[in-house]
Parts: structure tokens; sequence; C-alpha cells
């Protein structure tokens, strides 16, 4: 497949994504294109936090999580996106909704890949979620991901 192809239609569904109140400079944009049989999905974020350190700080773990809504309370601003979307109980990091991490530079992130975890409309409605930390794809449920600092929910677009 001519993935290059895919980015010459309009996406299936979008979520523009926000930084919490504790990262209110956080903005980007997650796109996901249909396949046959795969999704592909596109992110591209700015304003994430820059580490310090040469050997830390900047990756991100980056979620789908099962909840709907991008709201919380003081302790956690987007507790209510729930946990990672996982439909057929599976151990984190095979969650359909456990996705690669982001690799920020400068504050700004892009990644692109394809998926067979979940198809577009299955996913329509829910939060996507930016962590404040890397995922480190053992500790259950979620990776030790750390606090969420962004999420967006995923729309679909009218063609």
């Amino acid at each position: 497949m001519d993935y290059c192809s895919v980015f010459q239609r309009r996406a299936d569904a979008k979520a523009c994504i926000k930084g919490s109140c504790r990262y209110p400079d956080i903005t980007g944009v997650m796109k996901l294109y249909q396949l046959c049989g795969c999704v592909m999905v596109t992110v591209e974020v700015e304003g994430l936090p820059t580490g310090q350190k040469p050997c830390g700080g900047t990756i991100f773990a980056f979620h789908i999580h099962d909840g709907r809504e991008c709201s919380g309370d003081r302790e956690d601003c987007f507790a209510d996106a729930g946990g990672h979307y996982d439909p057929h109980g599976c151990p984190h990091p095979y969650h359909a909704g456990d996705m690669p991490p982001l690799f920020g530079a400068c504050g700004r992130a892009f990644l692109a890949f394809v998926t067979d975890r979940f198809r577009v409309n299955e996913v329509l409605g829910r939060a996507v979620i930016i962590h404040g930390m890397d995922d480190d794809f053992r500790t259950q449920p979620s990776g030790n991901s750390g606090e969420k600092i962004a999420c967006g929910i995923i729309h679909g677009i009218c063609k």
C-alpha cells in the first residue's frame, strides 16, 4: 500500500488535543484514516514540556481511553477519560488503545503509524490522552505513564 496517498484524502476522524490547566500550551490534532483491515493514525502536537536532561523527560505515553469526556477533578483534570480502551480484556500494552509513544523535540512531536487493534468507528467519541511520562510497557494497568497532561475527543469528519 502507498501510505503517502492516504494523506491526499480527508481523514475519517480526528481529535483536537488540548492541554490541562497545568499544561495550557499543549495543542494538537490526531487524525485517523480507515484503511482495509487497519487504521493509519497521525498526530501533531506542540507546547509539550521540554526536558532539561539529555537522557530523559521528552517521551510521552499516548493512549486512547475508554471515557468520552475530557473533564475531571482537582486531582486529575481528565479523570472522566477513564482507563485505556480495552474491549477485549487484554493486559497492558495489548489494549486496543495502547499506541506508540510521542517523542518530543523542542516541545513538538509528530507520529504516524498503522494499527489493526481497532477500526475508526469503534473509537469515535472516545478520549485520546497524552501522559506526562513515557510508558514502561509493563506496569498494569497503564504502563506507569504518569499524569494526564492533554486530552481530546475523537470525532468523525463529514465528507
